[in-house]
């Protein structure tokens, strides 16, 4: 499986005392497991990065840019698509609706990526599958 991974998810793996850890761990696992190619891009590692010292701390950071990057595809952001990006967050007009998340989206669309893990509502708003444990919603 091809799946691209979003800030909420990494987080709850990270995060013990997130909600969504327990689902987040076996969801990770389970694409461990499976050989999933994972898919990333350079402002969810950045927007991660600093959700998680801010967080939790230095620790928490060291740990995903050690044991968890290494595991990612990682497509960085150009000019282009951080343009685009903007583009359709300012058309959205929705406070809930991030530039890492629009760029995420287009992202996913070029490179063909149909499967999302995260805890966003918004991949599914905008037609993507989201995995979680192994399930499709």
């Amino acid at each position: 499986m091809i799946a691209f991974v979003d800030t909420s998810a990494f987080y709850a793996v990270l995060d013990a005392d997130d909600d969504n850890h327990q689902t987040a761990k076996e969801t990770w696992i389970t694409l461990l497991r499976q050989s999933s190619t994972l898919f990333t891009t350079n402002y969810v590692l950045l927007e991660t990065a600093a959700l998680l010292q801010h967080r939790i701390g230095l620790t928490a950071v060291r740990s995903f840019h050690e044991d968890v990057v290494p595991l990612l595809q990682v497509e960085y952001v150009t000019e282009e698509m951080h343009r685009s990006g903007v583009e359709a967050v300012l058309a959205a007009g929705r406070k809930r609706l991030s530039l890492v998340d629009c760029v995420s989206f287009q992202v996913m669309r070029q490179l063909g990526i149909r499967d999302a893990f995260c805890f966003a509502a918004h991949f599914a708003e905008q037609g993507f599958t989201t995995r979680l444990a192994g399930k499709t919603r």
